[in-house]
């Protein structure tokens, strides 16, 4: 018979991946959601407890994948209450109740609950969270959470990741796709589109995310007998570095478009701005490799090059 695997957020950017892994993999997947939840995915309120602890009952899971959040610094910080009972409550509610029942529990965290000084990165796992804003206070508070519900009894962990992109339903879904709107505007009359080109970033797929999700769940739920020995947190980032400016350069080539109606900006953050963010927050995958989970990921233009149907001899 086979496994169950239930993902929160499945509806999202990374969830609708991380479903298609599991099932690819032999699992039977139930994927939950609220405001865009239709059939097969299941309506669940993530702040109602009762709801959850009845899913959990009824679906039986072996593992739990937390993919559910509100992961956009600007909107963090234009609803923090709201953030807050996403990122720290609900994943709080759903440890409590996958470890009570034995369940094994993936909080899906993210680069942004490091500072990103620069000469900092690569992050190991042990390093210090220093998040320079909301977005990442409340999934490194998030994370709190999960190892105060599961203790050390190995059933919880952490899989932080970078700046996700793939197959998305529409571009806004995620902070690098969003870009190829900035590459048509730029094409504008008259434009000058001010880009980002301080901040290093190191966009990752969901697919490999998803991939890694499966790896690790197979492996831990296979060593029963010492998983409360093994990490907690885990780290998967891909090795492509870009600047915003980068990637809209790789967007501009791969659709053939000139970008001159847009301009670098080189300023970093603006020190009266509510939202700052990390100069270079590098994951290191190493602890990964350690474990002999494949940390392979996808080469970024060549994905955009298959994605856009502009393949080049």
């Amino acid at each position: 018979m086979s496994q169950i695997a239930l993902v929160t957020g499945a509806t999202g950017l990374l969830g609708r991946q991380v479903s298609k892994a599991f099932d690819r993999a032999g699992w039977k997947v139930i994927g939950t959601g609220f405001s865009r939840s239709k059939p097969p995915v299941l309506k669940l309120d993530l702040d109602d407890q009762g709801a959850i602890d009845s899913t959990l009952d009824e679906t039986r899971p072996a593992v739990i994948v937390h993919c559910a959040a509100n992961r956009f610094p600007d909107k963090c910080d234009a609803d923090p209450d709201g953030t807050r009972a996403l990122n720290v409550d609900a994943a709080r509610r759903i440890a409590r109740a996958a470890c009570l029942r034995s369940i094994f529990f993936i909080y899906i965290s993210t680069d942004y609950v490091f500072s990103g000084k620069p000469g900092e990165a690569p992050y190991e796992v042990d390093a210090i969270p220093r998040p320079s804003n909301l977005y990442g206070q409340t999934k490194l508070d998030g994370e709190t959470a999960v190892f105060e519900e599961c203790g050390d009894t190995g059933l919880g962990i952490i899989l932080r990741v970078p700046v996700l992109y793939g197959s998305a339903e529409t571009p806004k879904e995620s902070a690098v796709n969003i870009l190829i709107d900035a590459v048509w505007k730029s094409q504008e009359k008259d434009a000058r589109i001010s880009m980002d080109d301080w901040a290093l970033r190191y966009p990752t797929n969901t697919v490999d995310v998803a991939r890694v999700c499966v790896d690790v769940a197979t492996k831990y739920l296979n060593e029963d007998k010492t998983r409360a020995a093994m990490p907690r947190i885990l780290h998967f980032s891909s090795e492509d570095r870009f600047t915003k400016f980068e990637i809209c350069q790789v967007f501009a080539e791969i659709m053939g478009l000139p970008l001159t109606g847009m301009v670098r900006d080189k300023q970093g953050n603006d020190p009266n701005s509510a939202v700052q963010r990390p100069y270079d927050a590098h994951l290191s995958s190493q602890l990964l490799k350690d474990l002999a989970i494949n940390v392979w990921t996808q080469d970024f233009r060549d994905w955009w090059r298959r994605e856009f149907k502009a393949y080049k001899k």
